[in-house]
């Protein structure tokens, strides 16, 4: 399918997104990196990971107060999901806990919540969705038949092992991927199938397309063609036609021009703000002109009511 005629190939993909969404409604989001660099993994993209030199400083996990801060920033500025990334290969119990009443905090103030903070155990994922958490993040990545060429920290399986647990404690699943990291067409097809064939399609797919960045082992790797992005996001919105589909890193190198391809091609959703976890994003000045030069609106969300046990933040505060 990667492979069609463009023209053909988003005709199809935007009939896919008119028939499932509205096409000129995009859903924001904000990401926070609530606890910065210090990994012990060793993915080759990732200037968090402690073995590389990339001028990323570890850093302690944030105050409540201070993440507040960020999420009410956020709200002002147009977000209606806020995400929190915590740079742990896999959590302790007491990281969770925390994370737990961060969660809980986060959804006082009116947002939906999101987290990815590493590979979690069945209980892990039971205390942060008691907790309220709406998503959790994981990754693929890239395709299994490529994996071993990026990653030999955590397997593949890992991976899926966490999205099981997550979907049994009833959240919803942030599932996706990167491109440009010297993967074939077929090796993108791969991991598009792979999404498409989990148990149920994750509600959020983000598609990351690679920032390179000095000290990583994939800085220097060949650009993706700007086309050949947009037939991964027109083939995900195909395979996956419900889910929300999320332009993610990688936007602050991308044109107005490729931007509104994407969006066309099925993109709903993006990340609003200066700043991912340790890399650029273009700023929400930039963003709301995009969007009234486009005709999109920001997408409204109403907050899911969830059941939230009360000894969860008693617990994570004690």
């Amino acid at each position: 399918m990667l492979g069609l005629p463009f023209a053909d190939l988003l005709a199809r993909a935007h009939a896919k997104h008119r028939a499932h969404h509205d096409a000129n409604a995009v859903q924001i989001s904000t990401l926070l990196s609530i606890k910065t660099g210090g990994c012990p993994e060793d993915c080759a993209y990732c200037p968090q990971a402690a073995r590389y030199s990339t001028g990323v400083k570890a850093e302690k996990l944030m105050s409540l107060d201070a993440v507040l801060d960020k999420a009410r920033a956020a709200k002002a500025a147009g977000a209606t999901r806020f995400c929190m990334g915590a740079a742990w290969r896999s959590p302790k119990d007491k990281d969770v806990a925390k994370v737990a009443e961060l969660v809980n905090a986060v959804r006082v103030v009116g947002l939906e919540t999101c987290a990815t903070v590493g590979m979690l155990s069945a209980p892990q994922a039971q205390r942060l969705g008691a907790a309220g958490l709406d998503y959790y993040n994981q990754n693929l990545d890239t395709a299994p038949e490529y994996y071993g060429q990026i990653i030999h920290t955590r397997d593949f399986q890992d991976r899926l092992d966490t999205l099981e647990h997550v979907r049994e404690a009833g959240m919803k699943t942030c599932c996706g991927g990167i491109v440009g990291m010297g993967e074939t067409r077929e090796q993108r097809a791969g991991l598009l199938q792979t999404l498409a064939n989990l148990p149920e399609h994750p509600q959020s797919v983000p598609i990351n397309r690679l920032v390179q960045v000095e000290g990583t082992p994939l800085a220097g790797t060949a650009l993706l063609d700007p086309f050949e992005f947009v037939r991964t996001i027109a083939v995900a919105r195909i395979l996956m036609p419900a889910s929300m589909v999320r332009l993610s890193a990688g936007r602050a190198e991308m044109s107005d021009e490729l931007q509104a391809l994407c969006f066309f091609a099925g993109a709903n959703s993006i990340f609003y703000g200066e700043k991912l976890l340790t890399t650029g994003n273009p700023d929400v000045a930039h963003d709301q002109a995009l969007f009234a030069r486009l005709g999109i609106e920001p997408m409204q969300v109403e907050l899911e009511s969830r059941t939230v046990h009360a000894d969860i933040a008693a617990g994570a505060a004690a």
